[in-house]
């Protein structure tokens, strides 16, 4: 079983800041990091940040300079360094990755289960 796990996320004031991690567990043969989304409420899901297999990174207009997107391949792992938090930020946040469970499957797209971000003073 192949799973994306979150964690990080909780309530903090505005100008605070949070590191949310995606954790990669279970049977990977390849694993490929896409990066972070977050819905808020009422609104669709929209990309925050993502980061390329040779680690170039953008971000949504709304986070440039405030979030910071990194991997840690040795950890099957992702994070989101949020910064400068603000009301607006407040969402679900989700990481997506594509994940081959072996040589002889094709990737699948997976997305974590959300850990919820509240900015709020």
């Amino acid at each position: 079983q192949v799973q994306l796990v979150e964690s990080g996320g909780g309530l903090v004031q505005p100008g605070g800041s949070l590191r949310l991690s995606c954790a990669a567990s279970g049977s990977i043969f390849r694993l490929d990091f896409k990066g972070w989304y977050r819905q808020a409420p009422g609104k669709q899901r929209e990309l925050v940040a993502v980061i390329t297999s040779n680690s170039s990174t953008n971000y949504a207009d709304s986070v440039k300079g405030r979030f910071a997107i990194s991997r840690d391949n040795a950890k099957n792992t992702m994070y989101l360094q949020m910064n400068s938090l603000k009301p607006e930020d407040t969402a679900v946040y989700y990481c997506n990755a594509k994940i081959q469970r072996g040589s002889m499957f094709n990737p699948n797209n997976y997305w974590g289960q959300g850990t919820q971000v509240t900015v709020s003073s």
